[in-house]
């Protein structure tokens, strides 16, 4: 369902402005911000073995990939930084032909877009194992024990509808007057099967009938955010853990009947090197626990909306959890 998206030392900061000018980070040989070992240790194994890190080219990615080049090369990798790859298939593709060794991926988009599964697994144990299991079997590919956060789809109030309505959860939209269901979606979303349609029915609406057409509005995803701010809708399409949400103060609502798939973060690593390598597996079982959605939604805050750039953002939240020094 998705292929989604200052600096402290002014020597660093000259050397990263010259690597993200205008774009961010270029997909080869980026910017790895240096660190030195904290609880993540120095790894004499892993001295001299050489690492490519690939990641997608939006916000949370650009993050997530430079946090996972600095890790690697801080345990004492040679890591060749490739965030920023264009697109989830640009990613995938370099995993299937080894250009690419380990990259921040989500448990979803693994089962349904590369592993073309129709249905989603319920559970987010449960849809991890299946992922993993089968990514193993046909690809070798392992896919680590993943965080807590899990970037799915959702809707969102803003702050006068979240006060006026006072509404939790997806379910209570079926008590609403017909005149308060109004939502804003993006045009994909809006069209598809497993989508907008598909959502309302699960919560006891009808798209053209309960929820007529002309109270749902197409937008762009930038655009769904601020509109749901205004109040140009009661309830908009958002990523959950997209930094306008806080920033914006958006109210989410939760999908208490689980429709939306779950998202939820880990690594994918190639088997051989995982194999020979097992202390990647101890370092990131350090790490992931700590990445919540409400972590990632501060981080991708903090480049969305404050301006900073992914590789500080990943440095800093390191130093802050003493991951780093």
């Amino acid at each position: 369902m998705r292929a989604r998206r200052i600096m402290p030392a002014a020597v660093a900061t000259v050397a990263l402005v010259a690597a993200t000018a205008g774009c961010g980070l270029q997909n080869a040989n980026g910017y790895i911000a240096p660190a030195d070992p904290g609880e993540i240790k120095h790894y004499d194994s892993l001295e001299g073995v050489e690492i490519t890190v690939g990641a997608k080219d939006f916000t949370e990615q650009l993050i997530l990939g430079n946090m996972l080049a600095t890790i690697m090369q801080t345990a004492g990798a040679d890591v060749t930084n490739r965030t920023n790859i264009a697109g989830s298939n640009g990613v995938r593709n370099a995993l299937l032909n080894r250009t690419v060794d380990i990259s921040p991926e989500y448990t979803g988009t693994g089962w349904i877009s590369y592993l073309l599964h129709d249905d989603p697994v319920k559970g987010e144990e449960e849809q991890w194992r299946a992922t993993a299991d089968e990514d193993k079997e046909k690809n070798q590919l392992i896919w680590l024990r993943p965080a807590p956060m899990n970037n799915t789809y959702a809707f969102a109030m803003g702050p006068e509808a979240a006060d006026r309505l006072g509404l939790e959860n997806l379910s209570e939209l079926a008590d609403l007057p017909r005149e308060e269901l109004t939502f804003c979606v993006e045009d994909e979303f809006y069209s598809r099967n497993d989508g907008f349609p598909s959502m309302l029915e699960e919560y006891g609406l009808k798209l053209g009938d309960s929820v007529p057409d002309s109270q749902v509005l197409k937008l762009d995803t930038g655009v769904v955010y601020d509109a749901t701010a205004k109040g140009e809708c009661n309830f908009g399409e958002v990523f959950t853990t997209d930094g306008r949400i806080p920033a914006l103060e958006l109210e989410v609502l939760e999908d208490d009947k689980e429709f939306f798939p779950l998202y939820n973060l880990t690594q994918v690593v190639q088997e051989d090197l995982l194999e020979e390598h097992p202390e990647i597996e101890e370092i990131f079982a350090t790490v992931n626990p700590k990445l919540t959605n409400e972590v990632m939604l501060e981080l991708n805050a903090k480049v969305d909306v404050e301006g900073m750039e992914p590789p500080l953002v990943a440095l800093d939240w390191l130093k802050s959890e003493g991951l780093v020094q």
